[in-house]
């Protein structure tokens, strides 16, 4: 199973010394989405990816947690997997280690925004994650969990740089790493659950008409999963979580946005109780620069026509 990507909408990142240093994914299906033209950074469609390539793992996922996350080490370790996921980047470009924390510094501080109600337009937002322990995953992932052994990204750390030089560590990692009651956790897939009208630039969901519309819709939004573990089931395991979570909500209609040639993605929504609801135009993708999207609906509990 491809991993569900739904890119994170910033304002223009200010480029860096060399242009090539690295590749938003324009396919927020591909785990990514476009960047967005407002001030407020950071949210994005819900989509799944058609990854580069690359060697994936098995895991034992009885030591898998799903779970709503509210710590900021949490939230940190969410926002860098999803800087980590949705770009490529050329490690041999000067730099481009501080570029990878600004990206992901700018995440964690719009993520706590939407998950503190501080947002406007949505009325409730939650971050989701799927964890394992450490000693679940560092025999195969150096990349994704090494760099952070023995490094929390505790409040205190997170208010400057010096704390983590004086700390010794190295500030150019993207830690997706927490300590939960004293046992080293990696944060492996996370999703946004938006409760609201409608996202930024996509399509608008159609269920519920009427009153109850601004309380009973919700959209799954920066979806994704460490490249190394795909084709466990994890991008299934979360969308079924955020279910569960939507419904303690009140949510009636939940949605997600997939690009139209994302066959992976569609699969997988479709598999969870998607359906097709609407099509973004073909105008309005161009001028946002990307793929178009479909809008794909579910009624909770199950379908509801």
């Amino acid at each position: 199973m491809a991993l569900l990507f739904s890119s994170l909408s910033y304002t223009p990142v200010p480029p860096i010394s060399n242009s090539n240093s690295f590749t938003f994914h324009k396919d927020r299906n591909h785990f990514s989405l476009p960047f967005s033209s407002r001030l407020q950074c950071s949210i994005t469609a819900s989509n799944l990816c058609t990854p580069t390539p690359t060697t994936t793992t098995t895991v034992d996922t009885s030591s898998l947690i799903l779970a709503e996350a509210f710590s900021e080490d949490q939230l940190w370790a969410a926002s860098c997997l999803r800087v980590r996921s949705f770009y490529n980047f050329n490690p041999t470009v000067y730099a481009i280690h501080d570029h990878k924390r600004y990206l992901a510094e700018r995440e964690f501080e719009a993520l706590k925004e939407r998950v503190a109600g501080k947002r406007e337009g949505f009325r409730r937002v939650s971050c989701i994650n799927a964890t394992l322990p450490l000693s679940e995953i560092s025999n195969f992932s150096d990349d994704l969990c090494t760099e952070c052994k023995g490094f929390y990204w505790a409040e205190e750390m997170l208010s400057s740089l010096v704390n983590w030089v004086e700390l010794g560590c190295d500030v150019s990692c993207l830690c997706t790493m927490f300590s939960d009651n004293g046992e080293e956790r990696v944060v492996v897939g996370t999703l946004d659950l938006n409760q609201c009208l409608r996202l930024p630039d996509e399509i608008t969901g159609m269920k519920p008409e009427g009153i109850g519309s601004d309380f009973a819709r919700a959209y799954l939004s920066n979806v994704c999963v460490a490249k190394e573990l795909h084709r466990n089931g994890l991008g299934y395991l979360l969308v079924a979580k955020s279910k569960i979570v939507a419904q303690d909500w009140g949510i009636t209609d939940l949605y997600v946005h997939v690009a139209i040639d994302n066959e992976p993605a569609k699969k997988l929504y479709m598999k969870t109780g998607f359906v097709y609801e609407n099509d973004e135009p073909a105008w309005q993708a161009r001028f946002l620069d990307r793929p178009r999207r479909l809008l794909l609906w579910t009624g909770l509990p199950g379908i509801q026509l």
